[in-house]
């Protein structure tokens, strides 16, 4: 499964911003949940928001929920995520990643944004918010 995301840039405070995850490769029907991480310099990284390629149930952090919307496109396997009002503090390199469990299992469960539950990953698009 090869993993290839786009769309980081630089936008001022209060942008907004549309990030793409293209998913390709042999076994991806096995991989339903598509997650979209996030590091900032000197920060660990955190999970943003994951959706089930099959159903599009979605899962958001805290720090997100409201400002960014994550969609996908089944008849492309492309997976979106809309940065809206973006903040100083959401400038950080923007992962996304396949996991092979149920998003709704997960959410009930667990938590679906957690990283180690994911399998193969991108290089990541660097989002950078500033004046």
């Amino acid at each position: 499964v090869q993993l290839q995301a786009s769309g980081g840039g630089l936008v001022q405070p209060g942008g907004s911003l549309t990030l793409s995850c293209a998913a390709s490769g042999f076994g991806l029907q096995d991989y339903d949940a598509i997650g979209w991480f996030r590091q900032a310099p000197g920060k660990e990284r955190e999970g943003v928001a994951c959706i089930s390629r099959r159903d599009g149930v979605a899962a958001y952090a805290d720090s997100v929920k409201g400002r960014f919307t994550i969609s996908r496109d089944n008849a492309t396997t492309v997976v979106n995520l809309v940065l809206n009002d973006l903040k100083p503090d959401d400038t950080a390199l923007y992962v996304c990643a396949a996991g092979n469990f149920g998003v709704q299992t997960m959410i009930t469960y667990s938590s679906p944004l957690m990283e180690r539950y994911y399998d193969y990953w991108g290089r990541g698009t660097l989002v950078t918010v500033s004046s």
